[in-house]
C-alpha cells in the first residue's frame, strides 16, 4: 500500500486489483465484489461526464439505503463530483431548497423522488456510461457536502475541508475502528454524516459493508448473526429498540463476532448504555462526539465509560471548551456552551453554505450543545443551547428528562419541548410514542421517581408515529412549532 495520499476513485480500483473477488458492499437483494464495484462506478462515471457533470460539481444524492447509493458516491468521486446526500423523504420545498444551495446539476434519486432538476437513478447512470475500462484520474476537491437542518429548520450544506482522497494510515486501522477484515453492518440511513463518514470510511480500508434498506431491531441482530458481522454502527433509539425485544428473541441471535459497535447522533441514557456494556461487554462498545464540521471530537470506550458515567469522552482531535454567556471559559464542573476548534496549524474541516457559524475570539466555533468538564477532562453533555427550557427561572434540559421517558419500557420514543405559560414562562410538555398498555398516569409515577418536580412534564401528548428519524434525531423547533399553530 502506498503512503501517498490517492484519489477515493484510485482507492478503489487499488482495492478491486488487491481483492477482486471478494465482497465489497451487499444490500438486501445484491452483493457487488471489488472488482464488481470497479467497473460498475467506472462506467456510471462516463454517464454521469455525459450528463454534463464536471469536476468540482457537488451532486445531490437522494437514494435509499442500497448498493446504488454506494455506487453513486464512488461513481461521483470517479468523475471529479462530490455527494451531496439528502433524505429520500425530504419534503419537496425543502429538497428544492437544498438543491439551489448546492447548484446541482442532476439529481440522482428513484423514481418517486418528485424535482425540478433531471433525475436518474443508479441503473440510469449505469446504462448511459458504456464501457467499464478504467478513466482517467480525478479527485473531487470536496469529499462530501451533507445538509443540516439544525435547530432553525433551515437547510445549510457543510462541505468537507478535505478533498476525496485517500490516506493510509500507519497501522492500517481507519477512522472508527475500521480495518480491512471488518465486515459492518449499517441500519442506519447513509445520507446522514454518522453513517455515511462510517460506512465509507470502512469501505475506504478494504470492509465489507452491509447496508439494512432500514432499521428493524430483529433484522439487524439477523444481520450481525448472517454475515459474522465484526461492527455496527447505532443510535440510541436503535439501542433502546433492540434491548426491549423479548429476551428470548434477543438470545436467538449470535452477535458474539462483534468486536465494534459505535453509538452517536444522539444522548444515550445511562441505564441504556450500562445494558449494552454488560451484554456485549466494555471493549466493544464505543461512543463519537462530534459535528459534521468535525472541528474536534471525543471518544470514550465502554471502560473508560463506567468510570465516568454518563461522560461522551476525551477530547482526542483539536481543542473544546466551556465558555459562560459573556465568552468566559469555565472551569471545570462548570456548566456552559461548549466551543470547539481544530488543531492548531491544521486545514479547516468545513464550509457552510447557507449559514454563519457561532464563534468566539479565537477561533471557537459552537455547535450549540450545553455541557461541562469534569478534572479529568471528560466532557459531559447537558442538551442543545437552542433547545433548553427557562422554567420559573431554572434551566431545564429536555433530554434528561427523555432520557427518563425512554427508561419506561412502554415508551417506544419521546420528545420534550417547552410551550408558553403565563407563569412560569414555559411549561414542559412531553410528546410520547407509546406502546400498547402505557397510561399518563404510569408516566407520571415513573417519573416521579426520577425527576424533581420542576423537570416533570406539565402536560402529555400521545402520538403513533416515531417521533424520531432513522438517525435518532428529532427536531424539537420544529415540534413547538407545530404545536403553537394549533393554538393560534
Amino acid at each position: 500500500m502506498t503512503d501517498a495520499p490517492i484519489s477515493l476513485g484510485a482507492r478503489l480500483s487499488q482495492l478491486a486489483g488487491q481483492r477482486p473477488d471478494r465482497p465489497a458492499v451487499s444490500d438486501e437483494h445484491r452483493t457487488l465484489t471489488w472488482a464488481e464495484l470497479d467497473r460498475r462506478t467506472n462506467q456510471m462515471a462516463r454517464g454521469l461526464l455525459a450528463l454534463g457533470v464536471r469536476q468540482g460539481d457537488l451532486v445531490t444524492v437522494g437514494l435509499r439505503n442500497s448498493v446504488g447509493f454506494v455506487e453513486a458516491c464512488f461513481a461521483l468521486w470517479k468523475a471529479g463530483a462530490t455527494p451531496q446526500p439528502i433524505s429520500f423523504r425530504l419534503p419537496p420545498a425543502e429538497a428544492e431548497a437544498v438543491m439551489e444551495l448546492a447548484q446541482t446539476p442532476i439529481l440522482i434519486a428513484g423514481a418517486d423522488f418528485a424535482a425540478s432538476r433531471p433525475r436518474f437513478d443508479a441503473d440510469d447512470l449505469h446504462a448511459r456510461g458504456g464501457e467499464d475500462a478504467p478513466i482517467e484520474d480525478r479527485t473531487a476537491p470536496i469529499y462530501k457536502a451533507p445538509t443540516s437542518g439544525g435547530s432553525t429548520g433551515r437547510p445549510k450544506l457543510i462541505l468537507s475541508g478535505q478533498p476525496a482522497v485517500f490516506a493510509p494510515s500507519p497501522d492500517g486501522v481507519g477512522a472508527y475502528r475500521t480495518s480491512g477484515d471488518d465486515v459492518m453492518v449499517m441500519p442506519g440511513p447513509l445520507y446522514h454524516n454518522g453513517p455515511f463518514t462510517s460506512g465509507f470510511g470502512g469501505l475506504f480500508q478494504g470492509a465489507h459493508l452491509v447496508i439494512l434498506p432500514r432499521f428493524d431491531a430483529e433484522a439487524t441482530l439477523a444481520a450481525i448473526a448472517r454475515w459474522k458481522a465484526t461492527w455496527i454502527y447505532l443510535v440510541p433509539t436503535m439501542m433502546s429498540r433492540i434491548w426491549r425485544l423479548p429476551e428470548t428473541v434477543r438470545a436467538g441471535y449470535d452477535v458474539s463476532s462483534l468486536r465494534t459497535a459505535w453509538h452517536l447522533a444522539a444522548p444515550c441514557p445511562p441505564w441504556l448504555k450500562e445494558a449494552w456494556i454488560g451484554w456485549l461487554g466494555p471493549e466493544v462498545i464505543m461512543e463519537l462526539y462530534a459535528g459534521t464540521e468535525a472541528q474536534a471530537v471525543t471518544i470514550i470506550t465502554g471502560a473508560e465509560w463506567l468510570e465516568h458515567r454518563g461522560s461522551v469522552g476525551k477530547v482526542t482531535v483539536g481543542e473544546m471548551a466551556a465558555f459562560d454567556a459573556d465568552g468566559a471559559r469555565l472551569a471545570p464542573g462548570e456548566t456552559g456552551e461548549i466551543y470547539m476548534r481544530r488543531a492548531e496549524g491544521s486545514a479547516p474541516t468545513y464550509q457552510y453554505r447557507g449559514a454563519e457559524a457561532r464563534t468566539l475570539p479565537g477561533g471557537w466555533e459552537s455547535l450549540g450543545d450545553i455541557g461541562w468538564f469534569d478534572a479529568d477532562g471528560y466532557l459531559y453533555l447537558a442538551d442543545r443551547r437552542a433547545d433548553m427550557i427557562l422554567v420559573g427561572g431554572a434551566n431545564v434540559y429536555p433530554a434528561e428528562i427523555e432520557a427518563a421517558l425512554d427508561e419506561h419500557p412502554l415508551v417506544a420514543s419521546s420528545a420534550v419541548i417547552g410551550l408558553p405559560d403565563e407563569d412560569l414562562g414555559s411549561r414542559i410538555h412531553a410528546i410520547v410514542q407509546a406502546r400498547p398498555g402505557l397510561t399518563e398516569a404510569a408516566l407520571r409515577a415513573h417519573l416521579a421517581e426520577r425527576l424533581v418536580s420542576y423537570k416533570q412534564p406539565r402536560a402529555y401528548e400521545f402520538v403513533a408515529e416515531n417521533i424520531r428519524d432513522d438517525a435518532g434525531k428529532v427536531r424539537r423547533s420544529q415540534l413547538r412549532a407545530e404545536r403553537l399553530d394549533r393554538t393560534t
